[in-house]
């Protein structure tokens, strides 16, 4: 006999709703002693006033359809209108209506079952068995229905997560709402913490709120290894950390269910974890279990976009420069992000050699997040470094790139903005291929934009030559990627200015400057960022070792 037989067996509250009070007494006796707790009602008003103030309602109502006061149609149809009551079986019973037009006008009006009085007790209890066994079933049906809605918004939440908090939340609050009880759970996040996360239901009046709160588990003291595997796949065990706190009754072993979900066998499980009561039928520990499995795969979701972010970000980094030169003429910062919600490597990038002309220094951007544009901004980078180092001033490395890419990399766009410094005078060469405009700060903080600029490279158009423009000493120069302002439904413009604002008021060293715009332009997560801050100090702080001036030493 399956769990399901045995609770349609079990015995049942009741509602006998007739004028006479031997009938009462003998339907009330009946059933008392097939095991069912009775409740009775003199008449059609009585009776719905029970209903409607009850703390526990009756699973099924027999009603007899001569009543003083309403018919027993009337109060079938009553039962039946009401949303609280409409799943109420009623059975009605009749000692004078016992015609086929009766028995149909009733059955037609809502009720379940007609019985015709004089009944024998047998028949009674039969009728009650088999009507409550179709009323359970029913509710269990629909219960069953409504966990299945409620286990699909969770697992929607639970596969929509981007970390592994507001997955250990999604998934603690699904167990919530699935069984309607308080909940747990346990995990270990992709950077191998520890993690639970418990419901706690405050109740103000007749309405109640639950509360989720995420917390760390503490390490083990005095040791450093991996945390210990919790309960095995199947799992109806325990085997929780002692350090895994929570209130009761989830803190209690034995008051509590555990349900383990696991992506793969080598994997840490996600843990989830009810009151033992809540689970009642195998429905319930099914759907717990698939809430448990679906929020592991996520987790393995997580898992792999981590590690498949940090290779992205560890070759992204093997592509940018080691160190920055050390440099009299001026002092440097840079800071690159990856974007955050992507996986793919990017292709933004800076660059800063020191030559026989001065400082170079670069910020670009390959269009695109992929290997192919990580490889493109590879070549670009050391092709700018290479044709630095031979002498070529900023315009002629914007065409001698341009003249590699339409060569090489054909279809590839690349903007760039390349700025060499002169270490004898206050003169800046700025030649720029459709980058965002560099940014310079005098010492009186007032800010002005370079905005003159050429097309980008890999079009195959001439580039114009690069522009001379005075920065004092103490000045600040500044070039970003466009991941730093560019933002969806903002005009470029606005977020130009709000860039020039920030510089303008941000503190100095470079470093402190790096940090501030990061802080006050936070990242959206879209693109990568590339900062590059330049502090220029006055050029006869380089030395008298210097060459002669550098424009004597640009080539052509």
């Amino acid at each position: 006999m399956t769990q399901q037989h045995a609770d349609d067996q079990a015995p049942a509250h009741m509602l006998v709703v007739d004028d006479d009070p031997t009938n009462r007494y003998v339907l009330a006796t009946t059933l008392a002693r097939g095991g069912h707790r009775v409740t009775t009602a003199e008449d059609g008003t009585r009776a719905l006033e029970l209903l409607r103030t009850a703390a526990e309602l009756p699973e099924i109502a027999i009603v007899d359809v001569r009543l003083p006061d309403m018919t027993g149609f009337e109060v079938c149809e009553r039962i039946k209108e009401n949303p609280v009551t409409a799943a109420m079986p009623v059975i009605n019973i009749s000692a004078s209506a016992i015609s086929a037009d009766d028995r149909t006008r009733g059955l037609y009006r809502g009720a379940d079952a007609y019985l015709v009085e004089p009944i024998a007790p047998g028949e009674l209890l039969a009728t009650v068995t088999a009507t409550l066994r179709y009323a359970r079933a029913r509710r269990r049906a629909e219960l069953l229905a409504d966990r299945l809605h409620l286990l699909n918004r969770a697992t929607l939440a639970v596969y929509s997560a981007t970390d592994a908090h507001e997955l250990i939340r999604a998934t603690t609050q699904g167990a919530a709402s699935v069984l309607r009880c308080d909940s747990a759970v346990f995990l270990h996040t992709p950077q191998g913490d520890a993690l639970v996360a418990h419901t706690t239901t405050k109740r103000q009046g007749t309405a109640s709120t639950a509360d989720t709160q995420v917390h760390p588990v503490p390490a083990p003291e005095g040791r450093d290894d991996a945390w210990p595997d919790t309960p095995d796949t199947t799992g109806i065990t325990d085997g929780l950390p002692d350090r895994v706190s929570l209130p009761e009754p989830l803190g209690d072993p034995a008051g509590r269910r555990v349900v383990v979900g696991r992506a793969k066998s080598d994997r840490p499980p996600v843990v989830i974890l009810v009151p033992a009561h809540a689970v009642v039928l195998d429905d319930d520990h099914q759907l717990l279990h698939q809430l448990a499995r679906a929020s592991a795969l996520a987790l393995e979701a997580l898992r792999s976009y981590s590690e498949e972010h940090a290779l992205a970000l560890t070759l992204q980094r093997s592509f940018l420069p080691e160190n920055l030169p050390r440099d009299a003429r001026a002092d440097l910062a840079v800071r690159y992000l990856p974007a955050s919600e992507r996986a793919e490597i990017g292709g933004d990038f800076y660059e800063a050699i020191s030559t026989v002309n001065g400082l170079v220094v670069a910020v670009g951007d390959v269009a695109g997040h992929s290997l192919d544009a990580a490889m493109v901004m590879g070549q670009v980078r050391h092709a700018l470094r290479a044709y630095a180092l031979e002498g070529h001033p900023p315009d002629a490395i914007l065409s001698r790139l341009d003249h590699l890419l339409t060569s090489v990399e054909p279809g590839t766009a690349v903007t760039l903005c390349v700025v060499l410094i002169e270490y004898a005078s206050e003169t800046l060469h700025v030649a720029n291929a459709g980058h965002l405009p560099p940014l310079l700060r005098a010492p009186d903080a007032t800010t002005v934009y370079v905005e003159e600029h050429g097309p980008m490279l890999g079009l195959g158009l001439p580039h114009p030559p690069a522009l001379q423009v005075t920065a004092e000493s103490g000045s600040l120069l500044l070039l970003v990627t466009d991941g730093l302002i560019e933002r969806r439904h903002i005009d470029l413009q606005r977020s130009l200015d709000s860039l020039a604002r920030v510089l303008a008021e941000a503190p100095l060293p470079p470093e402190d400057v790096c940090d501030e715009l990061l802080d006050r332009l936070p990242p959206d997560g879209s693109d990568d960022i590339a900062i590059m801050a330049v502090r220029l100090n006055a050029p006869e702080e380089t030395g008298a070792d210097r060459p002669g001036p550098p424009e004597d030493r640009l080539r052509g």
